[in-house]
């Protein structure tokens, strides 16, 4: 925890935030434009975090262990949400349940949330591959070269999102770099007039375009330049929450689909913004309590391979 940058798990808290928000059905279907703008840029971002952050010196052992302590959460929640899919009327709902089906889901094309941790080792797993495989020709620009390869040909199998793995190597390729993280996203308040500009255009809300990468760029440009201001109160619980977005990605989306009857109960707020905060309060705390549960338990490293999930939380720090 001590060697974590600050302003990564900032951004962090934020763009899992915004994922939680609009993961609630109410609130994306009310503010569609909204859902576009922030889909445009929020998981991109948490992306080339991502690949900024994958730490490949790692010995061999240990970085498939990692790897493995993804995947255990990440199937026991994908099992869960399709055969909850096969039971409940949601958007993304199978008519059948096999094995065939569910061998499917888990290993080539994931339903609903989970697709992020499923992308997350799917790249990981390969730019470690191509880094070892390079051997003595492990230049920046022939790793890249190689990796850009390698996941143009998983896309055209269709096991992955090509634009999703480019935006992680966008990562990648800054980490190889001597440029830090938050020299290269230089923080400015003048990000806001091209954001607004671009975001006019709803031709421009899409992560695959040129203006989607612009606007990935500027969001964190401008959200860097708010961090400097952000009084320690508000810095430390971000903080909290950017270095805990592992817990918030596996159990939020219990929580987002077991609010949803509160739609009637806020229904006098026509604005939806009350049920959004309380939602989202639901989703976090639920999330940390579940996560606090399983440490309590001692059950957290069959989970997530670690005897304790959650960290303390020092304001004094």
């Amino acid at each position: 925890m001590k060697n974590r940058i600050a302003e990564l798990d900032y951004l962090k808290a934020i763009f899992i935030l915004l994922m939680i928000v609009f993961h609630l059905v109410y609130i994306g279907d009310k503010y569609p434009y909204a859902k576009s703008l922030v889909y445009t840029f929020h998981m991109p971002a948490f992306l080339i975090i991502s690949g900024y952050v994958m730490n490949i010196a790692k010995e061999g052992r240990l970085f498939l262990r990692s790897m493995g302590w993804i995947f255990v959460p990440y199937a026991v929640m994908e099992t869960s949400y399709v055969v909850m899919s096969s039971i409940l009327p949601v958007r993304e709902s199978v008519g059948h349940l096999s094995v065939s089906l569910w061998l499917d889901k888990l290993f080539l094309h994931p339903l609903g949330p989970y697709w992020y941790l499923h992308t997350l080792m799917l790249c990981g797993l390969t730019y470690w591959g191509v880094d070892k495989l390079a051997g003595r020709w492990n230049r920046t620009v022939s790793v890249l070269i190689l990796l850009a390869l390698c996941y143009a040909v998983l896309s055209a199998l269709g096991v992955l999102s090509l634009i999703n793995a480019l935006y992680f190597m966008a990562g990648v390729a800054l980490k190889r770099t001597t440029v830090d993280f938050r020299t290269f996203f230089a923080p400015s308040f003048w990000a806001i007039l091209p954001i607004v500009w671009l975001a006019s255009e709803e031709v421009n809300l899409d992560k695959s375009s040129l203006a989607g990468v612009a606007l990935t760029y500027l969001v964190m440009s401008l959200l860097l330049a708010v961090f400097r201001y952000l009084p320690r109160g508000v810095k430390h619980p971000l903080g909290y929450v950017g270095s805990h977005t592992f817990i918030l990605l596996v159990f939020s989306p219990v929580f987002t689909m077991a609010v949803k009857p509160l739609v009637k109960v806020f229904a006098f707020d026509g604005s939806g913004m009350i049920f959004l905060c309380v939602s989202l309060c639901i989703c976090v705390m639920g999330s940390f309590a579940i996560a606090w549960c399983m440490d309590r338990l001692r059950i957290s490293r069959f989970f997530w391979g670690k005897p304790r999930m959650l960290q303390s939380l020092d304001m004094n720090r």
